[in-house]
């Protein structure tokens, strides 16, 4: 199950006790409030508290006028303005603070955005579970052959077994020497700050990520493109579904803008103009790499 009793409990706590507020709600993000939306496995995103919405964004803008002064469809233009032109400031204004539960090796690629605030399931104080992220058979691939950090075709019948077979007996044994090391039944026991360096990367861990709106859009398309690795990009599709109900015009106008638009050279820019006037340009008359041109007619289809 991804939630403990534990957390089953707290939230059924904190949402019998709802309490007025005069700030600012996003009713959209108010309905996912404490929920758990499975992911992976064992894993799951929850939301703990967030701050702010789409005019709390437009309010920062503008700096001299106040809520409510200007129509809907401002508030949606001007959002779009900003995100068009690259002005971030205002949507640092909003921030989110999310529960995750991830494998480790997801948390230690998810740690490279260094522009949040975390804090870490310790493994010094207490005892991690016994949960590992066992890959469906689906998502268990060779090495890419065109990209040294991707995976390129499935791996079929024996030997996905097989690989399955060895991730499932290497992680129950570690666990069990992990057990082994830190009882106390009979022997002193390994501290568990030592016992915990067995265990491998794939264990779950948990942790609290508090990010601004500006920067989670920065993390989100990365880890939500279709390039990044599977394992981190369901979480990150998972927060993108919460984020379209908290400011929708920001996330709608971030989809336009970053998921689904592109940044080209100065050098790719001259060559569409060169294939709009009728010019056949090919990858020797670009002025291109071969790798950029690859993804430059990605691009242009």
């Amino acid at each position: 199950m991804p939630l403990s009793p534990e957390h089953q409990a707290e939230i059924d706590e904190l949402r019998a006790r709802p309490q007025s507020t005069l700030r600012s709600t996003a009713a959209g993000m108010e309905g996912h409030l404490y929920t758990a939306y499975p992911v992976l496995d064992h894993g799951f995103v929850r939301v703990i508290d967030y701050m702010g919405d789409d005019a709390a964004i437009c309010q920062a803008a503008r700096v001299s006028y106040g809520r409510g002064t200007k129509s809907v469809s401002n508030d949606e233009g001007l959002i779009r303005y900003l995100m068009r032109h690259w002005h971030s400031t205002p949507f640092e204004m909003c921030e989110i603070k999310l529960h995750v539960k991830l494998p480790v090796f997801v948390a230690r690629q998810w740690i490279r955005h260094r522009t949040a605030n975390v804090n870490e399931y310790s493994a010094r104080y207490s005892i991690l579970d016994r949960e590992f992220y066992i890959p469906a058979p689906e998502h268990v691939a060779a090495q890419s052959t065109v990209n040294n950090q991707g995976r390129g075709e499935l791996l079929e019948g024996g030997e996905a077994a097989r690989v399955l077979e060895i991730l499932k007996a290497d992680s129950a044994r570690a666990y069990d020497n992990y057990e082994a090391m830190i009882s106390q039944d009979g022997q002193q026991g390994l501290a568990r700050e030592l016992a915990r360096m067995n265990l491998p990367a794939n264990i779950y861990t948990q942790w609290y990520w508090k990010v601004d709106l500006h920067n989670l859009f920065h993390f989100l398309r990365l880890r939500a493109d279709a390039h990044a690795q599977y394992e981190i990009r369901v979480y990150a599709e998972e927060i993108c579904k919460l984020v379209a109900d908290w400011v929708p015009f920001a996330y709608k106008a971030f989809e336009d803008y970053r998921m689904g638009g592109a940044t080209l050279s100065a050098t790719a820019l001259d060559c569409i103009r060169r294939m709009v006037k009728g010019e056949e340009v090919t990858q020797e008359t670009s002025g291109m790499s071969k790798g950029e041109w690859r993804e430059f007619m990605q691009v242009v289809g």
